[in-house]
């Protein structure tokens, strides 16, 4: 038998290769793996990510996360340069066709007002904050829809800044997701100088977002959601990884 040349080896190899790295799931050799975009910097959105992970491990499947800025995240899974986006809210299909949402919800976020220790406000949701000067974070879609139209909004750059300028008296009320203010307060030390009040002001679920390329993987994944809903997993997990986030937070 003739033996194949260099060449026909190294054709041979790189179609291996590309056989490993394009299956529909994104699979490598032996094992499927997906890369999904996740917000930088935004604490719920790392505990979103470690949520899936435990989605995923259900259908044996790894993933992996790339952080990004919010707009660059959905043109990089919209165009399928990653696999999906790990949460968003429901209304990014009607922007984004090729992002298909997973049903049902898997986390949520809550807006809150955060307050300076010993401060009474009374809050009913979103226009009950109208009569203060209050701080947000741009680029927040919840904040800067449910601020609109207010007379003393000040927007700042970092959940970092939010609530060391609510400390320093900059604004009297700061907005911000519930897990994530009191994380972020935890790590600045500020635990005992600045709190969060009740209830929230929305509750917004958020949804896992799949390429169009993963369609068949859908309901699948739904599936698996549905039943660590029914057997309390769910919110095992979610309040497992929010406790190691805190502690971490601490140290």
């Amino acid at each position: 038998m003739q033996q194949p040349t260099n060449a026909e080896r190294r054709r041979w190899l790189q179609a291996c290769a590309g056989a490993c790295l394009l299956g529909a799931t994104g699979a490598a050799c032996g094992q499927t793996v997906l890369r999904f975009a996740r917000l930088e910097n935004v604490p719920d959105q790392f505990l979103g990510g470690e949520i899936l992970v435990a989605v995923y491990k259900r259908l044996g499947i790894t993933v992996e996360f790339v952080d990004l800025p919010a707009k660059r995240s959905l043109l990089e899974s919209s165009e399928g340069r990653a696999d999906g986006e790990v949460q968003r809210i429901l209304a990014v299909q009607d922007q984004y066709p090729t992002l298909i949402p997973v049903q049902p919800s898997f986390n949520f976020i809550e807006p809150t007002a955060f307050v300076r220790k010993g401060i009474s406000l009374r809050v009913e949701g979103w226009k009950s904050l109208a009569p203060h000067s209050i701080g947000i974070v741009r680029g927040v879609g919840s904040s800067e829809r449910g601020t609109q139209g207010m007379r003393a909004v000040e927007p700042v750059t970092t959940m970092e800044n939010l609530m060391q300028s609510l400390d320093a008296g900059r604004f009297e009320v700061a907005v911000n997701d519930r897990f994530s203010g009191l994380l972020v307060i935890r790590r600045l030390g500020l635990e005992g100088k600045v709190q969060p009040l009740e209830p929230p002001l929305e509750h917004i679920p958020l949804y896992h977002f799949l390429h169009e390329r993963h369609r068949d993987l859908v309901p699948r994944v739904g599936q698996v959601i549905r039943s660590m809903q029914a057997s309390g997993d769910l919110d095992r997990v979610r309040q497992h990884v929010m406790d190691g986030m805190l502690e971490a937070a601490r140290r």
